[in-house]
């Protein structure tokens, strides 16, 4: 039972998938629908002028050949018979009549020699009789014309096309030039419409066969016109993956293969394009590293200076020159701002490298938190809001670079007290910073972590390096979390952290977060 319901299921599955490949929007459907449209208009265009051209022609030949022996006989045999006939006259002369080659049923009408209306029928179609005759002919037959030049005779020939129980007939009447009998005729014409259905079932089976024909003609042209298409599309997809070396086969003049050739010129340049500017990236990245690595050296040795001038400066002894003291200040605080700048530059180049790794711990973050504020003799302008027992797998280094970087931002651009708050989701952590300052302008907002950004252009020096934000961001994404800036209602700007529980059951390399280069797999060539 269980293998019938996953055959069952596999089938749903795949007739699913068969829908959804042919939905009204695919290009091969459209094509089909419209070339099956245009077969059907043309065949039924076809079919119905065939019909009608034959339907007039064979009824018009039957016709033609009833009424012209009809005539004759009217002629030959009705004219024979006295103005005054009888019964038995009429009637003989009905079955006589009706005994021609086209086999039509005769009704004679006539007046005997006592003003008498009188009958002769040669007894076919149940007894053919005046009341089968329809009212709007027998009024035609009998009304007298006026003779002149063009009209020659004062009675004519009249016939009408009935349908009695489903069977249609043609019945014609006229009466003797110079008195005589009425003759009415009656001639059945269903050979003639079984004919024309034979015909009628004929050119609807060639209809549909146009029809069938149609579909696979355009299922064909679609399959022609549509697997260059589908390869494009599919050479398109690997190029937008990063697959740079995709190309497509070219083959013939038309215009599909002009379009191979502009997409593989296309992703020929984006290739070369993309290489340069890899190129470009890789030596930036080289030069900012090497370039931090060469000033760590000089650094460490100003450090080292300028420790011992602060040590002068604070020291009761006075041993610096008042003269010079603020020159010294100077040079103390601008070479920590330089210490941080080169080391924020070489975290930067780590994650642009996609060399920055994670070292995870179990750790409280209610602690971690605590022992960054405490660190840096915070705890008079931050409270914390935080229950104890709440643990996450993170790297303890990185969370406290993070925090750091988000309540020190708050502190110098906001106002105090900057409130930190922390709530564990099913799988997550999320930290709340806030401060009470003005809040972050509503144009800045998109930009607060990107690097090196100054929120006022006439502002340019500042004491941060303007990239500490952006190294939060980037921290908190090789954990798989992130960070977003927002303004809150009560005032002040609110910085959300949310890390997951445990960074370790992430299923991305780290390095993909520090900008991995991607697309390096080679593409084959599209068949």
């Amino acid at each position: 039972m269980t293998d019938t319901q996953g055959g069952l299921r596999g089938w749903a599955a795949g007739r699913k998938g068969s829908l959804t490949r042919l939905r009204f929007t695919s290009l091969r459907l459209r094509l089909v629908v419209v070339f099956g449209l245009v077969a059907l208009t043309a065949a039924v265009s076809a079919s119905g002028i065939a019909y009608w051209l034959n339907r007039e022609a064979v009824l018009t030949r039957a016709q033609d050949a009833v009424l012209r022996d009809f005539r004759q006989e009217m002629q030959n045999r009705a004219g024979a018979l006295p103005a005054h006939p009888t019964q038995d006259e009429l009637q003989r002369t009905a079955g006589q009549m009706a005994s021609s080659s086209q086999s039509f049923s005769v009704l004679l009408v006539g007046q005997d020699a006592h003003g008498k209306t009188v009958y002769g029928n040669s007894g076919g179609i149940n007894g053919f009789s005046l009341e089968d005759v329809p009212i709007s002919l027998r009024t035609a037959v009998n009304r007298q014309q006026k003779v002149s030049g063009v009209n020659k005779q004062p009675y004519h020939l009249y016939w009408q096309r009935v349908v009695d129980h489903g069977t249609p007939y043609l019945v014609a009447g006229t009466r003797v030039i110079g008195g005589g009998p009425t003759g009415y005729m009656a001639k059945t014409l269903e050979p003639e419409a079984k004919d024309l259905d034979s015909l009628a079932w004929s050119l609807g089976i060639a209809t549909g066969l146009a029809l069938i024909g149609a579909a696979l003609l355009a299922q064909a042209a679609a399959t022609t016109v549509l697997k260059p298409v589908h390869r494009l599309g599919v050479a398109a997809r690997r190029l937008g993956e990063g697959k740079l070396d995709t190309r497509l086969r070219v083959s013939g003049t038309d215009e599909l293969a002009d379009l191979s050739r502009t997409f593989n010129n296309a992703a020929a340049a984006l290739e070369k394009r993309v290489a340069d500017m890899a190129a470009r990236d890789e030596a930036s990245r080289r030069f900012v590293a090497d370039m931090s690595h060469e000033l760590r050296t000089p650094l460490t040795a100003i450090t080292a200076v300028t420790e011992v001038l602060e040590e002068e400066l604070d020291s009761e002894a006075g041993g610096i020159d008042p003269m010079i003291e603020p020159a010294v200040r100077l040079v103390v605080s601008e070479t920590r701002r330089l210490n941080n700048l080169v080391e924020n530059l070489m975290e930067v180049t780590r994650f642009d490298a996609g060399t920055a790794r994670l070292v995870l711990d179990d750790v409280d973050v209610a602690d971690q938190i605590t022992a960054c504020i405490d660190a840096r003799a915070w705890l008079d302008a931050v409270e914390l809001d935080a229950d104890r027992g709440i643990h996450a797998r993170l790297d303890p280094r990185r969370l406290d670079v993070i925090l750091a970087n988000l309540i020190g931002n708050a502190l110098k651009h906001g106002g105090s007290p900057v409130r930190v708050s922390v709530r564990e989701d099913s799988d997550s952590v999320v930290i709340r910073v806030r401060d009470h300052g003005p809040g972050i302008p509503e144009e800045v907002l998109p930009h607060v972590f990107d690097r090196f950004y100054k929120a006022s252009a006439s502002r340019p020096r500042s004491e941060g390096s303007g990239l500490g934000l952006s190294i939060a961001m980037e921290n908190a994404h090789i954990h798989g979390g992130t960070i977003t800036a927002a303004n809150s209602p009560e005032g002040g700007a609110v910085f959300t952290l949310r890390l997951p529980r445990d960074a370790s059951l992430l299923t991305e390399d780290p390095a993909e977060n520090g900008g991995g280069n991607g697309g390096d797999a080679p593409a084959k060539e599209e068949s």
